[in-house]
């Protein structure tokens, strides 16, 4: 019976889970585009700042930007004199995990981009196109469709590092396990019901990322 209510305590946080995690996949794509755009760039300065951020992101893990974000941040302007405090916590939490999928997301389409063959955008030229309608139009359409499942699985793992919002206070579904465990010192109990409430979430998705990979393959084969 533990069990069960271990399972049903995290159950609670799913949907601050999938929220941010929904949150922060949209952002991850809408950024990461314009990071894979800029790193793809003619301009060296852009270029350059899309390198540097992506290998920051990339290089730091995501509890720490989720510490500095939420504490370090308030504290750094309060140094210099500007008073400052997250109204809900959850908007930190919002920014990092949005921000962090970005780097990874932009590295996903740059390589999709490249994956289309450059003929794609030669053709398109000769047809009196501009470069940039040439990406809008004919390059950027096949390749997030090139990129679609590994979109997928950044959402799977997205759901699973939400987990280090509890360490900022975000009540998700580690969070709730963790509070029902400093209640009851049901410790065991506690995260089985968590693992068991994260593998709900992930299994079918990577399933559902599977089969549209198979999918996908099958279209690329037709004639």
């Amino acid at each position: 019976m533990l069990y069960v209510k271990g399972f049903l305590v995290a159950l609670e946080g799913v949907p601050v889970t999938v929220g941010v995690t929904l949150f922060a996949l949209a952002l991850g794509v809408l950024l990461g585009l314009l990071l894979a755009l800029m790193k793809l760039s003619r301009s060296r300065v852009l270029r350059c700042v899309s390198g540097v951020y992506v290998e920051v992101i990339r290089g730091t893990p995501m509890i720490v930007q989720a510490l500095i974000m939420a504490y370090g941040l308030p504290q750094l302007l309060q140094h210099l004199g500007t008073p400052f405090k997250w109204p809900y916590l959850i908007i930190p939490a919002l920014i990092v995990c949005g921000g962090n999928s970005a780097a990874y997301v932009a590295e996903v389409i740059r390589g999709g981009i490249q994956a289309v063959d450059r003929s794609q955008t030669e053709a398109a030229l000769s047809l009196g196109m501009t470069r940039r309608q040439a990406m809008r139009l004919i390059i950027l359409p096949q390749a997030l469709k090139i990129v679609l499942p590994a979109l997928g699985n950044e959402f799977v793992t997205l759901i699973k590092e939400t987990s280090v919002l509890s360490y900022v206070g975000v009540v998700e579904i580690l969070r709730k396990g963790a509070l029902w465990n400093a209640a009851t010192f049901h410790t065991f109990q506690a995260y089985i019901g968590v693992a068991l409430v994260y593998l709900l979430l992930t299994y079918p998705t990577s399933r559902l990322v599977r089969l549209m990979e198979r999918k996908l393959a099958a279209g690329a084969k037709a004639p």
